[in-house]
C-alpha cells in the first residue's frame, strides 16, 4: 500500500506543468503528443457522423475568423497546432476546438452571431481551452480520482463488490460538487480571459463578446450552448469580462484591417 502511494505521488509530481497563460500549476498525465493523437481520432469520428456544411458564406466566415485567432495563438503561445476548420450542418448552438487545433462550428451558432466579432469571441474561447490544455487536465483529474479510489480500497482492504456502490456514490457527489464544478468554473474563467485576449490581439472588438454572452444567456435552458453549461453565474461572468476588457485596452496591438 505504501509503495503504491509513493509511486503514485511521484508520478503526479512529475506530471505537473505550468499553464502557459495564467502560470497556474496543472497536473496533466497526458503528453502533448498523446493529446494531439486523441484530437485526431476524435476528429475522424466526428467527420464520419456529422454533415459538413457546403454553405460558402459560412465556410468563408469561419475560415477567416478562425485563421486570425489561430495566428495570434501561434504567435503568442506557440502550440504548434496544425489548424483545421470545419462547419457542421446542425441547429445546435455550439462550437469547440479539439487538441491540435481542429475547430468545429455549428451552423446553429452561425445563425445567431450578429457579426464577425461575436464569432471571434466564441472561437477565441474554444481555442483558449485547447491552448490551456483544459481537456487533458479534466481527463487527468478523472484518472486521479480513479487512482484515489483504488488507493482507498486497498487501504481499507474491502472488496469492490461490497463497497463499490458506496464509493461510486461518494466519489460521484464529491467529485461533482467538490472537484469538477469548481475546476470547470476555473477553466471557463481562464478560457474567457484568454479568449478575449486572442480576439483583441486579432483586432476584433471584445465588447461584442459581452453582447453575445448576454444573448446566449437569454436562451431557454435546454438550448444553452455547451460552452456556457458549466459557467459561473451570469452576473459574475459579465463582471469578470468587463474588468478584463478594461485591462485589454492598455495592451498595444497592431491592427491594419481594411
Amino acid at each position: 500500500m505504501r509503495k503504491l502511494f509513493f509511486a503514485s505521488l511521484l508520478f503526479f509530481l512529475v506530471a505537473c506543468s505550468k499553464n502557459p497563460y495564467t502560470h497556474r500549476n496543472q497536473l496533466i498525465l497526458i503528453s502533448p503528443t498523446q493529446e494531439v493523437q486523441m484530437g485526431l481520432q476524435a476528429k475522424e469520428q466526428i467527420l464520419k457522423k456529422a454533415k459538413i456544411s457546403k454553405n460558402p458564406y459560412y465556410n468563408a466566415l469561419v475560415k477567416r475568423v478562425a485563421t486570425r485567432i489561430a495566428a495570434v495563438a501561434e504567435r503568442e503561445f506557440h502550440p504548434g497546432f496544425k489548424w483545421e476548420f470545419y462547419v457542421l450542418e446542425s441547429p445546435q448552438v455550439n462550437a469547440f476546438c479539439l487538441p491540435g487545433g481542429k475547430i468545429f462550428v455549428y451552423t446553429g451558432l452561425l445563425k445567431l452571431v450578429e457579426n464577425e466579432d461575436q464569432l471571434a469571441a466564441v472561437i477565441g474561447h474554444e481555442v483558449a481551452h485547447a491552448i490551456l490544455r483544459h481537456g487533458s487536465e479534466r481527463v487527468s483529474m478523472a484518472m486521479i480520482s480513479d487512482i484515489g479510489k483504488q488507493l482507498i480500497a486497498k487501504g481499507l482492504q474491502v472488496s469492490g463488490a461490497k463497497w463499490g456502490p458506496l464509493f461510486d456514490l461518494a466519489y460521484g457527489v464529491g467529485a461533482q460538487y467538490g472537484v469538477i464544478y469548481p475546476y470547470s468554473r476555473k477553466f471557463e474563467y481562464e478560457a474567457d480571459q484568454l479568449g478575449l485576449y486572442l480576439m483583441y490581439k486579432a483586432c476584433y472588438d471584445p465588447n461584442e463578446a459581452i453582447k453575445f454572452w448576454y444573448r446566449m444567456m437569454r436562451l431557454p435552458k435546454q438550448k444553452v450552448p455547451e460552452f456556457l453549461s458549466t459557467h459561473p453565474s451570469d452576473r459574475n461572468r459579465i463582471a469578470a469580462l468587463q474588468r478584463y476588457i478594461q485591462k485589454l485596452r492598455k495592451i498595444p496591438r497592431d491592427c491594419k484591417r481594411s
